[in-house]
């Protein structure tokens, strides 16, 4: 049986994959970010990003460029894809916000919701179930969250200041955004043409209630790729999973 909201979910996104990646250096003193490759698996992130949205049912993806666009370009001219894939470049910096509305007006179905993420998430999880989450809110946007380990081993102590147990790398109390979305149709339309959209946009959507958070599911993998430290952990992870 069908799904009753199938129709309605994605099958075009962009990968945001501007950034200088300047925490992770020297892997991107000749490549941007999302070309760095997780030890072990001879993809770059992006790789693993575009097979992960083809499983999810996406067909057409464009990726906005910045810091060494023509490496990135180069590789995804040079690489069996599985979707169909458009590289935008900004030439000049125009914000979060605007570089996602530039990279919005080159999808194929602009009449249509379309997932976007940042080009340095590794992560897997039920795109579809977010999409239907996103959906039943009636969302102009929806927001992935996910709850980080924080890198520092917590203390637990009683009411009367006795430490009764250690817990290492506990994961946040707070949810945060996970850099990855949906979007409505409409939702281009309110990105600014330069600046952030994080502190434009969002926020108007959210007090209209506009705007949904999607938890991640139990178990779902999730890491921001960051520093050369992520690189080692995501490589430690991987290989634990595949046991």
């Amino acid at each position: 049986m069908t799904h009753p909201h199938a129709a309605s979910r994605p099958t075009q996104a962009v990968i945001l994959a501007g950034g200088q990646g300047s925490r992770l250096r020297p892997y991107t003193d000749d490549r941007p970010k999302p070309m760095v490759e997780i030890p072990g698996t001879g993809t770059p992130i992006i790789g693993h990003q575009l097979n992960w949205l083809a499983e999810e049912g996406v067909t057409d993806v464009v990726v906005s460029c910045g810091h060494l666009a023509d490496v990135l370009q180069r590789w995804l001219d040079e690489t069996e894809l599985p979707v169909s894939v458009t590289t935008v470049v900004e030439h000049e910096p125009l914000g979060r916000g605007g570089g996602l509305k530039y990279a919005a007006a080159r999808l194929p179905h602009p009449d249509r919701p379309w997932y976007a993420t940042n080009g340095d998430i590794w992560t897997r999880f039920s795109l579809r179930e977010m999409a239907d989450f996103h959906t039943e809110r009636d969302a102009v946007a929806t927001l992935a969250l996910a709850r980080p380990r924080i890198p520092w081993g917590a203390v637990q102590t009683d009411g009367f200041g006795h430490i009764t147990d250690f817990i290492e790398s506990p994961p946040s109390t707070f949810e945060i955004n996970a850099g990855v979305y949906v979007f409505s149709p409409g939702f281009a339309g309110l990105l600014p043409e330069r600046g952030d959209h994080e502190r434009t946009t969002f926020p108007q959507l959210a007090r209209e209630l506009r705007l949904a958070g999607f938890p991640l599911p139990q178990g779902a993998y999730w890491r921001a790729i960051d520093t050369a430290k992520d690189l080692t952990e995501a490589a430690k992870e991987l290989a634990a999973l595949a046991r």
